[in-house]
């Protein structure tokens, strides 16, 4: 088996996790590849392992990218596999963890199931942004949401959206989510949406501290395509992809759809969506009793 381990803020106090995951593939005689934030930030790893920096680094070399640390050091994987197909695992070490759902005492069970093919792989859907000037690149593209966001004012914004070029509505604003089911229990979810099945074929359309009370979140299918633009008293605004952000100027367009590819994530028996919402969110938790 060949895996590839990233992470990045790397603390001193997250060693024995990342030391118990290598050791347990390499006395597994596995080849292991660490990303070059290890090589600096943790000199003290003791591992034979060799190092990787970019996604030319992995494409064809490696069956399994693990991320240790949160849910944003996760989002960081989709610019190592992109397109690839390698299926990506999530080791939490920060704090709640929907897509870095294997806690740190799971490491062991996880790597097991692993080597027993005790597993499944989620097909993540994932967005895709076009513009005329090519914003983010060959990188335009979200596992959880896009975000429009009102910059240097605190004066809301308006965001006009249209669904396949029907008009749907103008959103007066501090900005609008367009989430996916993955991102339906992000930053969507803390702004009023719904939370989504991952295997939803949905959008969902979440305004931020909108103006007028009765304007709410929408879900649509995601085979449509979706255009929004913004004005306001400002001639910037930020827009961003998960956690990656730019500036757009006011007559700049933005087309969003479905991407071509989508993101493989482990899913294991014991940390299915459904096991996850519950116990991250506290369902059925009574203090009182």
């Amino acid at each position: 088996m060949r895996i590839a381990v990233y992470g990045k803020n790397l603390r001193t106090e997250n060693i024995e996790p990342i030391q118990e995951l290598i050791s347990g593939f390499e006395k597994r005689h596995a080849t292991v590849l660490l990303h070059s934030n290890f090589k600096s930030s943790l000199p003290q790893l003791e591992s034979k392992a060799g190092y990787f920096s970019t996604y030319k680094d992995l494409e064809g070399k490696i069956d399994f990218l693990f991320s240790v640390g949160g849910d944003g050091t996760f989002l960081d994987t989709i610019l190592l596999v992109r397109d690839s197909g390698i299926p990506v695992i999530g080791i939490n070490t920060g704090r709640l963890g929907f897509l870095a759902n294997i806690a740190r005492d799971e490491i062991e069970k996880a790597i097991d199931c692993l080597y027993n093919n005790e597993f499944s792989l989620d097909k993540r859907s994932m967005i895709r942004l076009n513009t005329s000037n090519n914003l983010f690149g060959e990188t335009n593209y979200a596992l959880n949401e896009l975000t429009v966001l009102k910059k240097d004012s605190s004066s809301m914004i308006t965001i006009h959206a249209f669904v396949n070029d029907e008009y749907l509505n103008s959103y007066w604003a501090d900005g609008l989510i367009l989430s996916t089911p993955t991102g339906s229990t992000a930053y969507s979810l803390s702004c009023g949406g719904p939370i989504l099945s991952p295997d939803s074929e949905n959008f969902i359309l979440t305004p931020i501290a909108p103006h007028n009370l009765n304007v709410r979140p929408v879900v649509l299918p995601d085979t449509c395509r979706i255009k929004l633009k913004v004005e306001g008293r400002s001639d910037q605004y930020l827009v961003s992809l998960d956690s990656r952000t730019d500036t757009i100027l006011s007559e700049t367009e933005l087309f969003i759809e479905k991407s071509t590819c989508s993101l493989n994530m482990v899913r294991f028996e014991f940390s299915s969506f459904l096991t996850t919402i519950r116990n991250k969110l506290m369902w059925g938790l009574d203090r009182r009793n």
